[in-house]
């Protein structure tokens, strides 16, 4: 019914790369990724921009479905990778403007890797699909690193300060950025998989 599934994968449904992004198992499953989304969406929002955030959100599901897909033979669904990778994000986020950000980035920063290690040891129980976790966690950093803003301090004439992003995206990019890495996603599994 469109999770994360290797054989319908490998047989042609490349559907099931997004799908499980926005399928769930259970109502509290539903409920506990919804709160996650709820509570570390917005800062990554606010930062990001809603373009760059919704395309890290997608890459990032994708990437877990990938690495699930690579390690476990379950079928799996839920947002969690997602949301891991906007995790993943943030923390990235925080380490490279920690300078501009002082003692309340780092004490954000600590927050971050303490949930991230948490969420990934509770990961281990029966049932849970830590690739996907881990898959969208690592990409997340990943796109951070390479794609995410770049804030600087702008001082105007007077005291007034500001950050400006000086790598701005706009939508056509983070709608561009989203489709090649999906395309290059699927390449990647098909060479391995069936190579």
């Amino acid at each position: 019914m469109g999770a994360k599934s290797g054989p319908e994968i490998l047989s042609g449904e490349i559907w099931r790369f997004i799908t499980p992004i926005f399928l769930h198992v259970t109502i509290p499953h539903v409920l506990i990724n919804m709160y996650s989304l709820y509570a570390i969406g917005p800062a990554v929002e606010r930062f990001f921009g809603t373009a760059r955030f919704v395309a890290v959100y997608l890459l990032c599901g994708i990437a877990g479905v990938i690495l699930s897909l690579a390690f476990s033979p379950h079928p799996s669904a839920g947002a969690s990778g997602a949301i891991f990778g906007l995790l993943g994000a943030l923390g990235a986020f925080l380490y490279l403007h920690r300078g501009l950000f002082g003692r309340f980035g780092r004490i954000q920063l600590r927050q971050i890797v303490l949930v991230a290690l948490l969420n990934l040891g509770l990961g281990l129980m029966p049932g849970i699909d830590n690739w996907g976790h881990l898959g969208g966690l690592l990409a997340g950093i990943a796109l951070t690193i390479f794609l995410g803003p770049r804030f600087e301090a702008v001082w105007d004439s007077g005291e007034n300060g500001r950050l400006v992003d000086q790598r701005p995206w706009d939508e056509v990019r983070a709608l561009f950025i989203a489709a090649a890495g999906f395309l290059a996603a699927i390449a990647l599994v098909v060479v391995v998989f069936l190579a």
